[in-house]
């Protein structure tokens, strides 16, 4: 399994980081993707890449949430300095986020303009983070289209019009702990949506499936992610497996046999 979302250089892990890649490991996860913040947090995502080469992945970018007048555009020069010196899988997570904050619409969206523009030069897929930002966000992307333009929905929490608008427009859907929560609606249509379209995430320390709603999520808990989707699509753990593994490879570029 590969967890295509993970923030495992949060502080949430301070005390037992190296443990919970272990038990990840020991479930069967063998790649985690970092999706990056801000400029706080590049340095320990980093490191965390450097210990775990073979299995630990960086993306880089700007969090909506972290698009602040006053820092912004700093951010962003400090994203395209990483951008110009190495390769990342990803630009991620970018978007717009209009839960916490709305008065930053404007510039949420410039930032999100200017790195699809990035990713674009660069050939690379984007990460996308959507809160109550659904149309704000398929607005930005249908004037940016663009052949190279494609990536992941994260953390997918949208209706079933909305998860097809997603894949018309070249991105397939994270799916992650919200699958397995009574009120998170998504397992009501994904069967509708094909497996080929949808890629495991856990988010953690967010968002931890159930029975750990509410408390810590760790990237081991991803097999309960991939264990409701044998619920859904009626396939066996080893198929979606599989297949979202293989959905994960193709979406970063992952050219390796294993």
């Amino acid at each position: 399994m590969i967890d295509t979302h993970t923030h495992l250089y949060a502080e949430e892990f301070d005390e037992d980081r190296k443990e919970a890649i272990q038990r990840a490991l020991d479930k069967g996860v063998s790649k985690f993707y970092l999706p990056a913040i801000d400029s706080e947090s590049h340095e320990k995502m980093l490191q965390l890449e450097a210990e775990y080469p073979d299995q630990i992945f960086s993306m880089m970018g700007l969090h909506p949430c972290y698009v602040k007048p006053e820092t912004w555009e700093k951010e962003l020069e400090i994203v395209k300095n990483y951008l110009d010196q190495r390769s990342f899988p990803a630009i991620g997570e970018i978007g717009i986020d209009l839960y916490w904050d709305k008065t930053t619409l404007d510039i949420q969206v410039k930032a999100f303009e200017q790195q699809i523009d990035w990713a674009i030069e660069k050939d690379l897929p984007i990460v996308i983070h959507t809160r109550e930002s659904f149309d704000e966000t398929f607005e930005v992307l249908e004037r940016k289209k663009h052949p190279k333009l494609r990536g992941i929905f994260h953390c997918f929490s949208g209706n079933l019009e909305q998860a097809k608008h997603a894949i018309d427009l070249n991105f397939i859907l994270g799916i992650g702990g919200v699958v397995t929560f009574k009120n998170g609606k998504i397992d009501q249509f994904l069967s509708e949506i094909p497996l080929e379209k949808i890629v495991l995430e856990t988010d953690s320390p967010y968002l931890a499936p159930v029975p750990h709603r509410g408390k810590r999520n760790e990237s081991s808990y991803l097999d309960l992610v991939a264990g409701k989707l044998v619920d859904i699509y009626g396939k066996d753990f080893s198929e979606i497996d599989r297949i979202t593994t293989e959905n994960a490879k193709n979406i970063f570029g992952v050219r390796e046999s294993n």
